[in-house]
C-alpha cells in the first residue's frame, strides 16, 4: 500500500495519496487523526501513520 511514497510524506504526499484537498489534509494533521509532526514549518507524516489512518478509517483495525 501506497508503495511508490516514501517513508516521509509531506502534505502534498498526503494529499495525493489520499485524494483530498490541503485543507483536510491539514485538518487531518492538525487534529491528530493523522500521526504527524512539524520539522519548521513543514508537517512530516510516516507512510506507516498513513496506513495506520487508512485501515482505522476503513474499519480493518
Amino acid at each position: 500500500m501506497f508503495n511508490n511514497y516514501d517513508d516521509i510524506l509531506t502534505i502534498t504526499d498526503l494529499t495525493e495519496a489520499l485524494k483530498i484537498g490541503s485543507s483536510q489534509a491539514y485538518k487531518l494533521v492538525k487534529t491528530g487523526r493523522i500521526k504527524s509532526f512539524k520539522d519548521g514549518k513543514n508537517w512530516k507524516i510516516t507512510k506507516l501513520a498513513l496506513i495506520e489512518y487508512v485501515k482505522k478509517e476503513s474499519g480493518l483495525v
